[in-house]
């Protein structure tokens, strides 16, 4: 038994204000009319490439992410191994004071813009390590983080959802330079 896409659930009124201004404007111009900027942020969107930096038990969801049962490339979120190719850091577990110096050299090379996703509780604030004389309390002492991505380590859908929230914050923002 298949579920029929064009028919909204029982007892429930689809959205279609959005799709119906657009249909109207098609019909009235014949074309859209937008800004550059709303186009660059709307491709962005579209096309966020990652980079992993996994550094402890966090990383095992991280990969987990990507693999064919949560899929983040159908949201448009695709891994890369290189900075200079990617926009999206995830840091992913603890971050050490002998690691820091890398993870900010990586952050440097990787071309504008960039955004830093810092997940679980070991890079958001340091976690259960938080007291040792060897952890960094949060990577956002060392690189500055747009979304984070609270647990202990987060479930893989916790990180897809941080990914949809970084999408929503960068068609939020709207402007080429942050």
């Amino acid at each position: 038994m298949g579920v029929n896409l064009a028919q909204p659930a029982p007892g429930t009124q689809p959205d279609l204000g959005f799709y119906n201004d657009l249909n109207g404007e098609l019909q009235d111009k014949g074309f859209l009319v937008t800004s550059t900027e709303e186009l660059f942020q709307w491709a962005r969107t579209g096309s966020l490439w990652w980079m992993t930096f996994g550094l402890a038990c966090c990383a095992v969801e991280m990969i987990h992410v990507n693999m064919p049962r949560y899929d983040m490339e159908r949201f448009g979120a695709a891994p890369r191994a290189s900075p200079r190719q990617s926009d999206v850091m995830i840091v992913a577990g603890t971050l050490c004071n002998k690691m820091a110096p890398a993870l900010r050299r990586v952050y440097d090379q990787m071309s504008e813009p960039k955004y830093v996703i810092s997940m679980g509780s070991c890079a958001n604030g340091g976690g259960y390590y938080h007291y040792s004389y060897s952890v960094v309390r949060g990577c956002d002492r060392i690189v500055p983080v747009d979304i984070y991505v609270p647990g202990c380590p987060p479930t893989a859908e916790a990180l897809l959802y941080g990914v949809m929230q970084l999408q929503r914050k960068i068609r939020r923002v709207g402007t080429i330079e942050r």
